[in-house]
C-alpha cells in the first residue's frame, strides 16, 4: 500500500481524478513555486566592432546538419555580401551540457527528470492514496476536493472509492466518485455509494469495483476539467494494479548500462561540438543543459552573453530550423520600420489558449491564455529590451516555452508591439516572407537555391 508513489508522480500532469457531491466553487489555481537562478553565463572580454543586428539562432546540440545548412546558406551570404558582413553578428545558441539522464528514463523527452519508478509492487492491488488516520472523515460544505496524478506506467483501474463518511449504519447520502482524463469531459470510471450500497472498506476509504480499464503511460499531463457549479467534493482515491510488470521490471533493470552508453556518447558529442565551434567560430554555449523545457533558459543567458560581448542596435532571435531572409530584414529596417527604444516587431499571437498537455504542455501560467507573443520563427527587439531582460534575467521565472515566455517577461514592461505577418507563424511560403519555420535541411537548402535562382523563392516556385 505505500508503494503507490513508484507508478504515480505528484504534479499535476496526466488524468484528472475529481470526486464530489455538490460543487459550490472551483478547485483554487495552483501555486507557482519561485524558479531557481541559473549560474549566470561567461562573457568574453571586449566590444570590438557595433552591429545594427545581432542574430540567435537557438539550436540544439545534436542539430549538427541545420547548422551546417544555415552556415552553407543565409549565413554564409551575409558574411560574403559587402552591405551584411559587418552589421549582422549570427551566433547560435546551445546548451554547454547535454541531459545526462538516457531518453528512455525520462519522465518525458522534453526534459532532464528521471522516471522515478523503482521497486514496483507487481501482482496485487495498490491503493492510490492513503489518508492519515487524524484526517477528517466527513466532507466539506464549501470546498472542492481534486486529486491529479501522471502515469509513469501502464496501470489497469479496478476500483474507485471514498473517504470514510460511512458509520455503522453505511452511508447517510449518496455519493458519486468519477475519474476523468486529462482535459476530457467525459467521465472514464463512475462509482455511487449509497447509504445501502457503501462498498467494502480497505484502510479509512470504502471501494467499489469498476470495469477494469487500462491507463497508459502518459507522458503529456493536463489541469482537472473544470467541475460543474453547485457540487461539493469529497476525498477519494482508487485502486490499481501495474500492467506489463516483466516489461517494467526489464527496464529498470537495463537502466545502469544505458546509463553508461548514454555518458559515452554525451563525451563524444561534447569533443564534436568543440570541434564544430572551434572551426567556424559562431557558436555561443551557454550554462543550461541543453532540453527543450530549458529554452527559456537558454536564450536568458545568451541575451545575458550580448550585453557584456557585444555592442549592438537590435537583436533577432529565430530556431535552427527556420528560414530566415536577412537582406529583407535589413530593408526594412533601413527605409524606416521598427525604431526606437522599447521596440518588438514580429508576428503575435493574441488570446492563445494555454496548453495543458503535450509538447507545450504549461504547468507554471495559472491563466487559461497567455499574453501576447511572438512566433517562434522570428523577431525583433531593440537594445533595451535585450539589456532589460538580461538584468533581471536571475529574477525572471521561465515557462514552458520561450516564445510564451517572452510574451510574459514582455507584459511586465509593455513596449511598442509592431505587426508584421511577414514572421510566418507556419510552414509554408508567402513572396516577401522574413522567416518561415519547422523545414529540414534538405529543405532549407532547396529554398535558398531558389532564392538564389529567382530573388524571392515563393515567386521562384510559382513560375
Amino acid at each position: 500500500m505505500r508503494n503507490w508513489l513508484v507508478l504515480l508522480g505528484p504534479c499535476v500532469l496526466g488524468a484528472a481524478l475529481h470526486l464530489w457531491l455538490r460543487l459550490r466553487s472551483p478547485p483554487p489555481a495552483r501555486a507557482s513555486a519561485a524558479a531557481p537562478a541559473d549560474p549566470p553565463a561567461s562573457f568574453p572580454p571586449g566590444k570590438d566592432s557595433h552591429y545594427d543586428l545581432v542574430v540567435g539562432v537557438l539550436s540544439a546540440r545534436h542539430n549538427h546538419e541545420l547548422r551546417d545548412v544555415i552556415r552553407s546558406t543565409w549565413l554564409r551570404h551575409s558574411r560574403q555580401h559587402p552591405a551584411l558582413s559587418q552589421r549582422v553578428l549570427v551566433k547560435f545558441i546551445i546548451g554547454a551540457r547535454g541531459c545526462e539522464v538516457p531518453l528512455e528514463d525520462r519522465e518525458d523527452p522534453y526534459s532532464c527528470r528521471l522516471l522515478n519508478i523503482s521497486d514496483p509492487v507487481l501482482n496485487q492491488e495498490i491503493e492510490a492514496f492513503t489518508f492519515p488516520e487524524d484526517a477528517p472523515a466527513g466532507s466539506s460544505e464549501d470546498r472542492v476536493v481534486s486529486v491529479s496524478f501522471r502515469v509513469l506506467h501502464p496501470i489497469v483501474i479496478t476500483s474507485l472509492g471514498v473517504l470514510g463518511g460511512a458509520g455503522a449504519g453505511g452511508f447517510q447520502r449518496n455519493i458519486t466518485v468519477r475519474l476523468y482524463q486529462a482535459e476530457q469531459e467525459e467521465a472514464l470510471f463512475v462509482a455511487r455509494f449509497s447509504p445501502p450500497s457503501c462498498g467494502v472498506q480497505v484502510s479509512r476509504l470504502w471501494y467499489k469495483p469498476v470495469e477494469q480499464f487500462v491507463l497508459p503511460e502518459a507522458g503529456e499531463g493536463a489541469w482537472p476539467p473544470e467541475p460543474p457549479e453547485g457540487v461539493e467534493g469529497v476525498a477519494g482515491g482508487f485502486i490499481y494494479t501495474i500492467q506489463e510488470g516483466d516489461a517494467l521490471l526489464q527496464n529498470l533493470r537495463s537502466r545502469p548500462g544505458r546509463r553508461a552508453e548514454h555518458l559515452r556518447s554525451l563525451r563524444a558529442e561534447d569533443a564534436a561540438l568543440r570541434g564544430e565551434s572551434g572551426r567556424h567560430g559562431d557558436i555561443v554555449f551557454v550554462d543550461v543543459v541543453d532540453t527543450y523545457r530549458n529554452v527559456p533558459a537558454k536564450l536568458l543567458r545568451f541575451y545575458q552573453w550580448t550585453v557584456g560581448a557585444t555592442s549592438f542596435d537590435l537583436l533577432l532571435k529565430t530556431d535552427d530550423d527556420c528560414y530566415i531572409d536577412l537582406e529583407a530584414v535589413l530593408r526594412r529596417l533601413a527605409g524606416g520600420s521598427p525604431r526606437g527604444p522599447s521596440v518588438w516587431w514580429g508576428n503575435f499571437r493574441l488570446n492563445w489558449a494555454v496548453d495543458r498537455t503535450g509538447k507545450w504542455q504549461e504547468l507554471e501560467y495559472p491563466s487559461p491564455a497567455y499574453p501576447a507573443f511572438a512566433c517562434g520563427s522570428g523577431y525583433v527587439v531593440s537594445r533595451d529590451i535585450v539589456h532589460w531582460l538580461a538584468g533581471n534575467a536571475g529574477r525572471l521565472k521561465t515557462y514552458q516555452g520561450e516564445d510564451v515566455s517572452m510574451g510574459i517577461w514582455m507584459a511586465a514592461i509593455g513596449p511598442k508591439r509592431y505587426q508584421d505577418s511577414l514572421w510566418l507563424c507556419e510552414k509554408t511560403c508567402e513572396p516577401g516572407m522574413l522567416s518561415s519555420p519547422q523545414y529540414s535541411p534538405q529543405e532549407l537548402a532547396h529554398l535558398w537555391r531558389l532564392k538564389e535562382r529567382c530573388g524571392d523563392p515563393c515567386q521562384c516556385e510559382a513560375g
